[in-house]
């Protein structure tokens, strides 16, 4: 009999001691949902819970690279959304806009002509440095802009042309053509800003040719300088536009180098992207007045020179300059005297 109640006793104690370790165990852990079932999160804290409380979420880690032990940046979702949705909404309005604009333009106004034909006399326009430092920085802009359009509509667009084979290649090739690149199209931003900028700063003969529409919109022919206000819009878009995708490319080439947070990479890829496709959007009008455009203003980077009645109607005050230090030159290569 005394063993028996010795038993009773000890099963009394362990049920005891199991009603203390339920008692003390999370409450969070036995909630149940209303079907009875076990909620197996109701414990956890919610990724939303964290989101709100702080601006990531990170974790412990042994990598020398603290940056790593960030798991998920709340804003990295803001940038996703904007590297494959708003940016290329804006460079097809950009672009694609641009080019519709072009496109009407031609067709209703054509190409501006020489309105008094070809004189036979030239003026030497731009010296063979200029045009060299030209044609470098263009030829390094048109694989920069069609290596990073490739970014951004890649994948859309001639991913399902070529197929993934051809596709990873020329990705591959046009990331190394975009990066080392960059370096001689800095050079040349450079290079014009310190080339042209006497005769870039805008003046009152600017407010004048933009009233009369810069001889492009309508038949007026109003008086510029070495450069019109056109001219000088595109030279400035070249130096500031040129000068904000260098600074945030190279900042992109090289990550979190001098202190750049992941914020700060961020940032600098959204700025890349923006002034990216409006920088192409813009050069297209140039290339477009260049070329089919106007009668001969391809002769200004191609050979150096340009008919005296081009100049005349164009840059008349410029001409005017250029006639004073007998620099009309005559068919057969004569100097012809000022007049």
């Amino acid at each position: 009999m005394t063993a028996f109640l010795a038993r009773i006793r000890a099963a009394v104690g362990v049920l005891v001691l199991l009603a203390a370790v339920i008692a003390a165990a999370p409450s969070g852990a036995q909630q149940k949902n209303p079907d009875g079932s076990v909620n197996p999160t109701a414990s956890a804290v919610r990724e939303e819970q964290l989101f709100k409380e702080m601006d990531r979420i990170t974790g412990r880690c042994t990598l020398p690279d603290q940056k790593a032990c960030t798991l998920e940046q709340p804003a990295g979702r803001d940038w996703r959304y904007f590297s494959q949705v708003t940016l290329p909404w804006i460079g097809a309005i950009a672009i694609l806009g641009m080019l519709a604009v072009l496109v009407l333009f031609y067709l209703f106004r054509g190409m501006v002509r020489i309105e008094a034909g070809r004189s036979g006399r030239t003026v030497v326009r731009f010296n063979a440095f200029e045009r060299f430092v030209h044609w470098m920085t263009a030829a390094c802009f048109i694989v920069l802009a069609l290596s990073g359009l490739n970014i951004t509509f890649g994948k859309d667009l001639l991913l399902p042309l070529i197929g993934p084979d051809a596709f990873t290649t020329w990705a591959q090739w046009a990331k190394y053509a975009h990066n080392y690149l960059s370096f001689p199209f800095t050079i040349g931003v450079v290079l014009i800003l310190l080339m042209w900028i006497g005769g870039n700063i805008p003046n009152r003969t600017d407010v004048a040719w933009v009233k009369e529409g810069g001889g492009i919109v309508g038949h007026g022919h109003p008086p510029a300088k070495r450069f019109n206000a056109g001219q000088k819009l595109i030279y400035w878009i070249v130096v500031i536009g040129g000068a904000a995708v260098a600074i945030t490319g190279y900042i992109l080439m090289f990550p979190f180098w001098g202190g750049t947070s992941i914020v700060g990479m961020q940032t600098a890829a959204v700025i890349h992207g923006i002034v990216g496709v409006l920088f192409v959007a813009a050069m297209l009008g140039h290339i477009y007045i260049g070329t089919i455009g106007m009668e001969g203003a391809f002769e200004a980077m191609g050979t150096g020179t340009v008919d005296e009645n081009w100049a005349k109607q164009h840059h008349s005050l410029w001409l005017e300059e250029e006639k004073a230090k007998g620099k009309v030159e005559a068919p057969a290569g004569r100097m012809q005297p000022a007049e």
